[in-house]
């Protein structure tokens, strides 16, 4: 289950992000902007130690200590993605409620917008006693055939 974010409107696009910045009254830094603008060109869910990399390789020199506290902010303010996993975070651009396909040989996790039948949701309530409101999927599989 994940938390709901604060607007009912979903952040889908880099101009999204930046205007929910401003409503929450988070200051839009030079570096948060880097940031922002990282994971929307990626498109995919990366490590703090990536983004650093990514955008000193880019050469938008940003310290360890300011990508951090940018990231915690941000995942916090509900403006992006935060996926707790044994190996560490990882931060992805989409904050509303989505699944994911977990790519077994490649380690990604890839982003899908999936609406469960209303069926299958009577039916988790039924077993459970709790009304859903709100859910994400994790898939797993592989790219590649595992004969």
């Amino acid at each position: 289950m994940q938390k709901q974010t604060l607007s009912t409107n979903p952040i889908r696009s880099l101009e999204d992000a930046l205007e929910r910045c401003q409503t929450q009254g988070m200051r839009v830094s030079r570096q948060r902007r880097y940031i922002l603008e990282l994971l929307w060109k990626a498109n995919e869910h990366l490590s703090a130690r990536e983004i650093y990399d990514k955008l000193n390789l880019e050469g938008k020199e940003i310290g360890h200590t300011s990508v951090y506290q940018n990231l915690e902010a941000l995942s916090s303010g509900g403006i992006i993605e935060c996926i707790e996993r044994c190996d560490g975070r990882l931060y992805g651009n989409i904050s509303d409620s989505h699944s994911h396909v977990n790519c077994l040989d490649t380690n990604q996790i890839l982003d899908v917008h999936l609406e469960l039948p209303e069926e299958v949701l009577r039916y988790v309530e039924e077993k459970t006693g709790v009304k859903i409101t709100d859910y994400s999927v994790n898939f797993y599989g592989y790219r590649e055939s595992q004969d």
